[in-house]
């Protein structure tokens, strides 16, 4: 364990500032600003829950500390351009969870946890009157437009879920995404593919499968990126085993044509299943 003596966390804002030191800084974290680093932020909190997914705490330790980092760098970019630092952050943050957890930190008590959730929302709701914020009637109001855009359509559908708006079963849904899936194939035969004109409809139809796949695996129960992290696994550990296969053939896979790739997949998974 880290010596709490020490302040870890004083010691990193350290290291952040002296990065950022006009003269003894590192020249890479000089050159960066809000936007190059968003997408290490992003990155960052994907390997967090790759970490979690595996079951690796040292790992998760070690990925906490890159997220962490992400944060303490936007604060000092923030610190930097005058607006905001650390301590800032930290003090919005935690007011935040006070002002939304009245039954936890003051006497307000709440009758299930669905009652806590419409609570939570409401508080939501004030907080954006208080900022200035037009009221937004719909149920859909107050949805990030920034979210990733699998967790958006998980929470626009679970939203509209709320007030109703919900088939009753999985079957139905199983048959919109074979409709959804027919008007893709729809566009792949029609001329205007051949031409190569209709890539703005081939997107849209593809988007609509897409939401429907999240909507699914909603009413499945199961983790829509959990699910996909799964199938990227194991297409790679498939793909690995076709490469080794290949090779005690005394050929590269790239030197296989379709027919015997294929040939290969399925001894692949053969090989898993024994």
């Amino acid at each position: 364990m880290t010596d709490k003596a020490t302040n870890p966390l004083d010691d990193l804002l350290a290291i952040m500032a002296r990065l950022r030191d006009p003269e003894h800084g590192c020249p890479w974290d000089l050159q960066q600003d809000f936007a190059s680093v968003a997408p290490y932020t992003i990155e960052e909190a994907h390997e967090v829950a790759d970490a979690i997914e595996r079951g690796d705490p040292d790992d998760l330790r070690d990925e906490l500390g890159d997220l962490l980092f992400q944060v303490v760098f936007h604060a000092q970019l923030a610190s930097e351009a005058g607006w905001f630092d650390f301590d800032d952050v930290a003090a919005a943050i935690s007011a935040k969870m006070r002002r939304r957890h009245p039954h936890v930190f003051g006497d307000l008590r709440y009758a299930s946890v669905e009652a806590q959730k419409q609570a939570w929302d409401a508080i939501k709701t004030a907080e954006r009157v208080e900022r200035g914020e037009a009221p937004d009637p719909s149920a859909l109001a107050g949805i990030s437009s920034g979210l990733p855009a699998w967790t958006r359509a998980l929470k626009l559908q679970q939203r509209a879920a709320a007030v109703g708006f919900e088939w009753p079963a999985p079957e139905p849904i199983l048959d919109k995404l074979a409709e959804e899936v027919a008007e893709v194939r729809a566009e792949f035969a029609s001329d205007e593919f051949s031409q190569g004109v209709n890539h703005a409809r081939l997107e849209d139809e593809i988007g609509d499968v897409l939401f429907v796949m999240v909507n699914l695996a909603r009413r499945a129960n199961v983790d829509f990126l959990r699910a996909l992290r799964g199938a990227n696994a194991k297409f790679e550990r498939r793909f690995r085993r076709m490469e080794q296969l290949a090779a005690q053939q005394g050929r590269a896979f790239a030197e296989h044509d379709l027919v015997e790739q294929e040939t290969l997949w399925r001894q692949a998974k053969a090989d898993e299943r024994d």
